[in-house]
């Protein structure tokens, strides 16, 4: 969850009122945040939020905000998202940017000079935003520029990794696009994102002078905002124009709470966008919900009059108006969390305050006892540590190539892996189908380790399965890895043996052909005429995509067949 750094008197100007960190601390759960470190000296803050769905709370600016409408009881104003006055600067969009970076939106903000405090802050929040909301600038990126200084209008177009020079920020020489992303380290952090692209996004203004190479770096010229400054450009670029569009309105309105006048930009594109080709920003991209208010009833477990329920929304930012059992709900311009009535009932119970609702006992006494899956498990464990195997646990969240890429498994099993549709991290963006990857991850790490190596991991997998709900259904697996000079098929095979003798299931093996195995020396594990698991020696290949340099043999069932029928 983001942890953001925050000055206490910074806080307070933005707030409009004083305010003791007691206070402060009591009023974070507003944004679901916790103060986790105060320094007395610097009064400097530190805030965890336990959200990943609200970036415009990642910033002084949105925690300020958040309060400051809560303790007023109605939303901020901010005109210029709505504003009809035609912008009298212009970012044009060159043909061909769909293919690489398609989007970008910009704004000017005049009025606010910027102290230290507030380019710590802009900066923080640029970071945060590009990082988290923008999976590692993949989606999002920003540029913040020194207004003054550049001749509108500003174009967003594609060049040739050679054909443009600037001098990027962090360093005084000039650098070809190419160089920048062989040599600059932002070029080697971000260059992945447009890896094999041969024409390259920059922006430049009327003039020619580069003000970025979009995600990757701004010039030192134009892009390098400074105390003192105070007219600013902002512009975000990225793949997907909503979250553009939400990332800009965010930092317009965190601008707009520091005193800036902000001036709306027309974006003009030569395609198709879902917005039209020529776009204000920032604008409000929302749009009105319909909300039972049963709906809202049904999750927070009470009856509730609409009249209450408007006042509790409005005091957390929503507008809303109500008839009868049905609320027209809408977000303002920079939130874009609201998918599911839950999402509006939640923001009740934060504006209502959760300790005003009455806790209720349960009605009927319970004693708890642990599964038939628990206690199987749990023996499992047991017999496990008996042959001298090492216990590992695992986070059931792994990365495609993981599971599929480095398995030697083909682009056809993708389909087999449940993948998460909005990542924060291509680390982790799959619910992992199988407990070997798992195993082998730990096993990479351990080369220096004295062997032999002797694994096991008893955890959830999550298979696709159109049947249930939700597509997919979770498993409980038992993995068991052995990784030594002479580790082969027999020795598992011996471990399994063991096992199945204990728990009293009858079993056979039955060859199989699979690609993380060695051929003809896998087979799938049969109980009752059904497959319960794979048993086998891994693929050279597969060892050499995870680095590992000893033969590994493993076994991998499910549990849930070794439950004993009096359990």
């Amino acid at each position: 969850m983001p942890t953001i750094s925050l000055f206490h008197n910074d806080f307070e100007r933005l707030l409009g009122q004083s305010a003791t960190v007691e206070q402060l601390e009591s009023w974070l759960p507003l944004v679901k945040g916790e103060l986790k470190e105060f320094t007395q000296t610097t009064g400097e803050m530190r805030v965890e939020l336990q959200d990943s769905n609200r970036p415009d709370l990642w910033s002084v600016e949105g925690i300020a905000r958040q309060i400051r409408t809560k303790l007023q009881g109605l939303p901020p104003d901010y005109p210029f998202f709505y504003t009809r006055t035609r912008p009298k600067r212009r970012v044009t969009v060159a043909a061909g940017m769909e293919r690489v970076r398609p989007y970008v939106a910009a704004c000017a903000a005049t009025g606010y000079t910027v102290t230290e405090k507030g380019l710590t802050q802009l900066i923080q929040f640029q970071e945060k935003l590009a990082d988290i909301f923008g999976h590692k600038r993949k989606t999002i990126s920003v540029g913040l520029y020194r207004l003054s200084q550049i001749q509108f209008p500003v174009t967003y177009g594609l060049v040739k990794p050679t054909e443009a020079r600037f001098t990027p920020l962090g360093f005084s020489e000039t650098m070809t696009l190419q160089d920048v992303l062989t040599v600059h380290p932002k070029g080697l952090e971000y260059g992945y994102i447009l890896a094999d692209q041969p024409l390259l996004p920059l922006l430049w203004d009327k003039e020619g002078q580069i003000l970025s190479f979009p995600p990757i770096i701004n010039s030192r010229e134009i892009g390098e905002l400074q105390v003192g400054d105070s007219e600013i450009f902002v512009e975000v670029t990225g793949t997907d124009l909503r979250m553009v569009l939400l990332a800009l309105n965010i930092f317009a309105a965190n601008l707009a709470d520091r005193g800036a006048a902000i001036d709306p930009v027309d974006v003009v594109y030569p395609y198709a966008t879902e917005w039209g080709t020529s776009i204000k920003t920032p604008c409000d991209v929302g749009r009105t919900q319909k909300i039972p208010l049963t709906a809202l009833e049904a999750a927070l477990g009470l009856p509730m009059a609409v009249d209450q329920v408007q006042q509790d929304l409005r005091a957390y930012g929503y507008e809303v108006k109500g008839r009868g059992k049905k609320l027209m709900v809408r977000l303002p311009p920079y939130r874009g969390d609201l998918m599911h009535p839950v999402d509006v009932a939640e923001d009740v119970a934060i504006s209502r305050g959760y300790d005003s609702f009455i806790p209720e006992m349960p009605a009927q006494f319970t004693v708890g006892a642990l599964s038939a899956l628990d206690e199987t498990s749990d023996s499992l464990r047991g017999h496990m540590i008996g042959q001298g195997f090492q216990e590992i646990f695992s986070n059931i969240l792994m990365s495609h190539q993981d599971l599929v890429e480095r398995m030697r498994l083909t682009a056809a099993d993708r389909q087999h892996v449940v993948e998460v549709e909005n990542v924060m991290s291509q680390n982790f963006s799959c619910l992992r189908s199988w407990i070997v990857p798992s195993l082998l991850r730990v096993e990479t790490a351990s080369p220096r380790a004295f062997y032999p190596h002797r694994l096991f991991e008893i955890g959830e997998v999550a298979i696709p399965d159109l049947s249930q709900e939700l597509g997919s259904r979770t498993a409980i697996r038992l993995g068991i890895l052995i990784a030594h000079p002479t580790a082969n098929f027999s020795e598992v095979h011996t471990c399994l043996d063991v096992l199945m003798f204990y728990f009293v299931k009858a079993y056979t093996l039955e060859p199989i052909s699979h690609s993380s195995f060695i051929e003809g020396r896998s087979g799938t594990i049969l109980c009752d005429g059904q497959s319960i698991g794979l048993i086998g020696e891994l693929h050279p290949e597969v060892l050499e995509n995870w680095q590992i340099s000893m033969p590994i043999s493993v076994v991998e069932l499910d549990v849930a067949p070794l439950c004993r029928d009096d359990s």
